[in-house]
């Protein structure tokens, strides 16, 4: 058996340090809002490059407080790719404002800025959320470019890309650095990772980050005292323990997803298949950490007898998005109809991630891409 993705490999290696780090919250009694959340947000922020972290439940929390902090307003048009987890919407539609789905680029798979812009152009919009997917940075130069021409807020979509890189002006930034706010998952298969979930606001605006503060205990700055209605929504601090053992590990584990994907590139190159794949660059800075290894097929149906092919030979796969959120039956009321975001529509039925932790054996990987093969020759 091959996983998609294994937590188990992993915790064996640091087992003694995260059952340590657990053992010391649990005597300290602090388990809410302690040292352990405060000392990673002061990890991540200082890692990414702002003034300011904010610990949180979870990514999607992250999202909607992010948002709000922001100082959305009923109605106001937000832009984000239909090609990402329905949390990055859903965080629209729950602050009452509107998206507007753009499509995404056919090789990057994030979303086309380009279209972006046409729509700035014509149209009064509070702001962008561009999603870093699968561990790509979305052009940050652009991004930065759209913010200052038009000034629009920025929330960028890091759940998957921590530790991922960009160019402006010449200069490497962290994704995450570059947005009004930004914010991160720490689901149990991110690049760093928890027991369960986590999330995390990044910014250096002042405003967004004393009012994100106070979103997160139910809007209350001084307890018992509620300016406004919040949420309960707190970075546990044994998952903030947790993830302070694993932050140390993280650049070492970044490059190890980078090597496997090399890794992968290396045996699809060899054998020619009839296949897209993620080609690795020759880039000075992380462009793309790998929180995904997505394959692209010629169609559905080749996509689906690879698919099943892998499943009978035990190795996991997934498919990143089924279907896109434009198309979502819950967004049924945005008139978005089939075939206005073709480059999207087209890739959730063409898609097919495989295996990728920092983990995974080169023998491993030699046998997935030698089941690829053989199921593609198959009559």
């Amino acid at each position: 058996m091959i996983p998609l993705f294994d937590l188990t490999r992993q915790y064996k290696e640091i087992k003694d340090e995260i059952l340590d780090a657990l053992n010391k919250v649990i005597e300290n009694g602090r388990v809410i809002l302690g040292e352990e959340v405060e000392k990673l947000e002061n990890n991540i922020a200082k890692f990414i490059g702002v003034k300011y972290g904010i610990g949180v439940a979870s990514g999607s929390d992250a999202l909607v407080i992010a948002l709000r902090a922001m100082d959305i307003k009923e109605g106001d048009k937000v832009i984000t790719t239909p090609y990402t987890f329905f949390a990055t919407a859903s965080a629209i539609i729950r602050n009452k404002g509107i998206p507007i789905f753009v499509d995404v680029d056919k090789n990057t798979y994030n979303i086309d800025l380009n279209q972006v812009e046409k729509i700035l152009k014509n149209e009064k919009i509070f702001g962008i959320i561009p999603v870093h997917l699968f561990g790509q940075t979305v052009d940050l130069e652009g991004l930065s470019y759209l913010k200052e021409k038009y000034g629009i807020k920025i929330l960028e979509d890091c759940a998957q890309s921590i530790g991922s890189e960009g160019i402006i002006k010449g200069q490497i930034k962290k994704s995450g650095s570059v947005g009004d706010a930004a914010i991160f998952s720490f689901f149990p298969t991110k690049n760093l990772g928890t027991y369960g979930d986590g999330g995390m606001i990044v910014t250096n605006d002042e405003n967004i980050y004393e009012k994100s503060k106070v979103l997160r205990v139910h809007g209350s700055k001084k307890k018992y005292y509620h300016e406004i209605v919040g949420y309960n929504s707190r970075l546990d601090e044994i998952h903030a323990a947790i993830l302070n053992v694993k932050f140390k590990y993280l650049e070492e584990w970044t490059e190890k997803r980078i090597n496997i994907a090399s890794t992968y590139a290396n045996y699809f190159d060899n054998w020619k298949l009839s296949l897209k794949y993620p080609k690795i660059l020759k880039k000075s800075f992380k462009y793309h950490v790998f929180h995904q290894y997505v394959i692209e097929f010629e169609n559905n149906k080749i996509r689906e007898k690879v698919k099943n092919h892998l499943q009978d030979k035990g190795i996991g796969t997934s498919i990143y998005y089924p279907i896109p959120l434009h198309l979502q039956k819950c967004f049924e009321n945005l008139g978005y109809k089939k075939g206005d975001l073709p480059v999207a529509e087209n890739l959730s039925q063409t898609t097919l991630a495989l295996p990728i932790f920092p983990e995974l054996t080169k023998n491993e990987i030699e046998k997935i891409v030698l089941e690829i093969k053989n199921a593609l020759e198959e009559d």
